[in-house]
């Protein structure tokens, strides 16, 4: 069972994959070139300032061009990306099917699984530490943007299922909305003191278009909800109508699931 949900989750990861890289093809690329082209002319204007006092820096040379940037390598990181997530969100709806209500229906689950990861995942972690484009930030601190970044999508995944297991546990006493309240609560208070103890970074040039990095971060946003969004509702549907196939065939044999 769980293999098989592994599968039909990777599937649904292609699907989304293909989807998002074609939104990111038309949307997000021209906003990379636009930061490209920005980091190209105060790269050349460095250059030119370093010239006039002496100075002769050998540029590294370019080892992936532009051209397959945007094309195939964009295509492999976002599927690889994509399918990555599916396998994960099936294997998390395998544990959560059941657990969370025994009265929702997989295609709820797989929507409330995808609304909660795209939370956790990305919107809580970017509020703090928003996307930039590729030209954005020092080289040097690569390494620890990234160690933060997803420090703090751990730290907002533990809050989530803190979460879920206090509104698990609140439900029989105080009821299912006000449970869900706590744990609401619970989870933003929890995020809202993590963000404002780890450090902040920001380093967006002064004169960087305000345009062009305000479309990327709705580009990068528009993303990741078509990739949640397919997740969650194509998983559900496939998965809900396999359930009652399934369902049909053990009531009434193959010609049941047709008649039901």
């Amino acid at each position: 069972m769980v293999r098989t949900l592994l599968i039909r989750g990777m599937l649904c990861g292609l699907l989304a994959g293909l989807l998002v890289f074609g939104f990111a093809k038309v949307f997000g690329e021209p906003q990379v070139d636009s930061a490209i082209a920005f980091e190209s002319a105060m790269d050349e204007a460095k250059v030119k300032a370093d010239a006039a006092k002496g100075i002769h820096d050998m540029q590294a040379p370019e080892l992936v061009s532009r051209p397959v940037q945007a094309s195939w390598g964009l295509l492999t990181g976002v599927m690889v990306y994509s399918t990555a997530f599916g396998g994960l969100f099936a294997l998390v709806f395998a544990f959560a099917n059941g657990r969370v209500s025994s009265s929702l229906s997989p295609r709820t689950v797989a929507a409330l699984l995808a609304l909660t990861g795209i939370v956790a995942v990305y919107v809580v972690p970017n509020l703090k530490y928003p996307a930039n484009p590729p030209s954005v930030g020092h080289p040097d601190t690569i390494g620890i943007r990234t160690q933060l970044y997803f420090t703090m999508m751990a730290l907002s995944i533990a809050a989530m299922v803190g979460a879920a297991v206090l509104r698990k546990r609140l439900a029989p006493k105080h009821g299912v909305w006000s449970a869900a309240l706590f744990a609401t609560a619970f989870y933003v208070v929890v995020v809202a003191i993590v963000a404002a103890l780890m450090p902040p970074i920001n380093e967006v040039p002064a004169d960087f278009p305000a345009v062009v990095l305000w479309h990327f971060r709705i580009d990068s946003f528009a993303m990741q909800v078509i990739m949640w969004a397919t997740l969650g509702l194509v998983f559900g549907a496939v998965t809900e109508r396999a359930a009652q196939a399934r369902n049909g065939y053990r009531l009434g044999g193959p010609m049941g699931a047709a008649w039901r």
